[in-house]
């Protein structure tokens, strides 16, 4: 049997990263629906990597999507809710490429901010933590 090594946090936020970069690459060559799945991936793997540090569950779009709302709670922060969601519109944009050129652009910018911000945030808690 062959066991599934779980991703590190540091892993979750270097694959953000990763696919924020490979985002940019498939906008530049005019590719929007495969440049909103990256983004929509980039934020799940930031979500996942602020989930397992807290010991949430993240193995669902349901649990990440919960796991936004808490962080915006917890922060009170509306933004750390409004990010996903605005990944979630790219997501579905992928499927179904029905997204006006306008929508792509404004949720384009609001999911970089957003994974730079949870970024952050795991970095934080990683400083704060205390052993």
């Amino acid at each position: 049997m062959t066991v599934i090594q779980e991703s590190t946090v540091a892993e979750r936020v270097a694959q953000a990263l990763e696919f924020l970069d490979q985002a940019e690459a498939e906008f530049a060559v005019g590719d929007t629906r495969q440049a909103a799945e990256k983004l929509y991936g980039a934020a799940v793997q930031a979500v996942i990597a602020a989930s397992g540090q807290r010991g949430w569950e993240y193995q669902s779009h349901r649990a990440n999507k919960n796991a936004a709302g808490q962080l915006a709670e917890k922060y009170d922060d509306p933004f750390l809710a409004a990010g996903f969601t605005a990944a979630e519109k790219l997501h579905i944009h992928f499927h179904h490429g029905d997204m006006e050129d306008y929508q792509i652009t404004a949720d384009r910018y609001t999911v970089r901010q957003y994974v730079e911000r949870m970024v952050n945030l795991v970095e934080e808690y990683e400083t704060n933590r205390t052993p």
